[in-house]
């Protein structure tokens, strides 16, 4: 679970999880990193990898093997400000920076932990909210899942960009743009399980954007937009989270201000997603939301409340129900190995 210290978190803190009851039980926590607001899992789970959301921007990586995280060296700055994700692919930690707009490539060292930049891609352009999208604003970059291609979100500009990463250079070039709804302020995404699909949440104006994704090409389209709000919701609502069920059916969306999770389903074609349901979080501000591997479970991290609630998910409706929750300070992240 990741935190921000800054506001009193406890840094990286590890749980194990009972398999019956999807309870968490803190194990140990660490907060020698400053503001590691998202985690990301290496190929065997082993290391962990975390961005410092600070303005001098760093990665740092932890053995978690034991009880405890452990920091293998000094985080390494990713030549932006601001990190607000990343994700391990092809050797190498990608991390998108929120503050100055970019996305940088790392290669991993042989004891898990990342070098230097190799590679780095500096985003251009704004949006029409001037409070918020005054330049670009990196808020995620995901790999495609044949790992080919790099997809990269950008509140600041409307737009998602589709990048190649060279896995022996560590080079970073822009592929495409593929521009939104002017002033939406894209935040997240998610693939189907199919593979087919993209489906993209913005926090700006609360809409689930459904893409075609063709992986052979790199291309994303554009074909559907949803709300994730009910009709007639009161007061602002910022989303966050996004997860896609393991099989396909269902979409949820952590929605920070409705403090809810909103329960969309997807029909076979995948491209018309319908909100059936939208259940308390269980906390304030939830921040990220995750799914365990078969898809019985949600976890949402509650930033303002201080805790992480986990929920059973009915099978049939895709509908979460509260099962229990742990303490868990200025909560931003959860990372189920």
């Amino acid at each position: 679970m990741g935190s921000f210290t800054s506001a009193g978190g406890r840094g990286v803190t590890a749980a194990t999880v009972d398999g019956a009851t999807g309870a968490l039980t803190p194990t140990g926590a660490t907060d020698v990193v400053a503001d590691p607001s998202f985690l990301a899992l290496g190929p065997d789970a082993a290391v962990l990898y975390a961005v410092s959301e600070t303005d001098e921007g760093t990665v740092a990586a932890f053995d978690v093997t034991g009880p405890a995280p452990r920091l293998i060296r000094a985080p390494e700055p990713v030549c932006g400000a601001g990190p607000t994700h990343l994700a391990y692919t092809a050797g190498h930690v990608v991390a998108a920076h929120y503050g100055s707009g970019g996305v940088s490539a790392q290669p991993v060292l042989p004891d898990g932990a990342p070098g230097p930049v190799t590679g780095l891609v500096r985003h251009r352009g704004g949006g029409p909210d001037p409070d918020r999208q005054a330049a670009p604003h990196a808020h995620q970059v995901r790999p495609a899942p044949d790992g080919r291609w790099l997809l990269t979100v950008d509140l600041g500009t409307d737009s998602v960009r589709v990048c190649a990463l060279d896995g022996a250079t560590g080079e970073l070039t822009v592929h495409g743009e593929t521009p939104l709804r002017s002033g939406s302020g894209p935040r997240h995404l998610a693939f189907h399980p199919a593979g087919g699909h993209v489906y993209v949440l913005a926090e700006l104006a609360p809409t689930l954007t459904v893409c075609r994704w063709d992986g052979r090409t790199g291309v994303l389209e554009p074909v559907a937009e949803v709300p994730v709000r009910p009709a007639g919701a009161a007061g602002p609502g910022y989303p966050s989270g996004l997860v896609v069920s393991p099989d396909g059916r269902f979409v949820w969306a952590a929605v920070r201000g409705d403090d809810t999770i909103a329960v969309l389903q997807l029909d076979e074609s995948g491209e018309r997603p319908r909100l059936v349901a939208a259940v308390p979080c269980g906390g304030r501000w939830p921040r990220d939301l995750v799914a365990d591997p078969a898809g019985r479970r949600l976890y949402a991290a509650n930033e303002r409340s201080g805790d992480v609630t986990w929920f059973d998910v009915d099978p049939l409706t895709g509908v979460p129900s509260r099962a229990g929750a742990v303490a868990a300070p200025a909560a931003s992240c959860v990372v189920l190995a």
